[in-house]
């Protein structure tokens, strides 16, 4: 089915009402699993989330849908993963609740942004940052909760939590990476009319994340601290690194990726000090 333009119509309103159904279904159907099948299937959901929604979205009078449905996707695939901190049975209702609720005002914002015939505006835009900074911590939080020992216990190791091993600490880098990556990409398209200048922009956003996953991780942050300071980090990168696209041909970009790859070698070099 085709979504109309009208994204007030009870055609579009069904069909966004079905898609946030699919997703609470197969939200709640992953919590049903083990988290080492779990980390498969939440990295899967984001993939049928985007195919879902380009099929409901999609129309011949709109082609490219995908940059709209990044966010959702990565709200579906970070809650597959985070439902593991919620126990199962009567707990997970209010959790599945509010990210139906989450889910279904993101996607009527996308929807009526994919249809509109002007540019976002500021609020447009302030909107869907909002909604990619929860979307960032709740996938944060989802990654660091599959994660053998992704989240710190309170106090670290002196208190008893294990350290996590170089290779999972290296999926959790990654994996963050990814997420900031999606969304990076999301808030760049807003800005800038080139493909190409989103997905530069988008990269340091992923390598800033990454580097910063390395290093919360590695002074042991308890819980969900670790997570809600890779929020942080990408909020703030965010609004410093959302200037005018002329300035990603600049040196001063190249510098930047540069510090960025130096920080990312010390974080690296201080874990590999701290597993050995």
């Amino acid at each position: 089915m085709m979504l109309p333009l009208d994204e007030r119509s009870p055609h579009a309103v069904l069909a966004r009402r079905e898609l946030v159904l699919v997703a609470v279904i197969l939200v709640a159907f992953t919590r049903l699993v083990e988290p080492a099948d779990a980390f498969l299937i939440s990295g899967l959901l984001p993939v049928v989330m985007l195919l879902a929604g380009i099929g409901v979205v999609g129309s011949d009078r709109n082609r490219r849908p995908f940059e709209n449905l990044l966010v959702p996707a990565v709200l579906t695939g970070g809650a597959g993963a985070a439902i593991h901190l919620v126990s199962p049975g009567l707990p997970m209702i209010p959790a599945l609740a509010a990210f139906a609720l989450l889910l279904d005002r993101v996607l009527a914002l996308e929807i009526r942004l994919l249809a509109q015939h002007t540019s976002p505006t500021e609020s447009d835009r302030g909107r869907v940052l909002m909604a990619a900074v929860l979307s960032a911590f709740i996938a944060f939080t989802g990654v660091a909760t599959l994660v053998p020992d992704g989240l710190a216990a309170p106090g670290g190791a002196a208190a008893g939590g294990a350290t996590v091993s170089l290779g999972w600490l290296v999926v959790l880098a990654v994996d963050d990476a990814l997420v900031a990556l999606l969304l990076g990409y999301r808030l760049a398209a807003l800005r800038y009319g080139s493909a190409a200048d989103a997905a530069r922009s988008a990269l340091t956003y992923a390598i800033v994340v990454a580097v910063a996953a390395g290093a919360t991780r590695a002074i042991d942050m308890p819980m969900l601290l670790g997570p809600a300071i890779l929020t942080l980090v990408f909020y703030l990168w965010d609004a410093l690194h959302g200037t005018a696209p002329a300035r990603r041909r600049q040196p001063r970009f190249l510098v930047e990726l540069a510090v960025l790859a130096l920080l990312g070698i010390v974080v690296i070099a201080w874990n590999l000090q701290i597993t050995g």
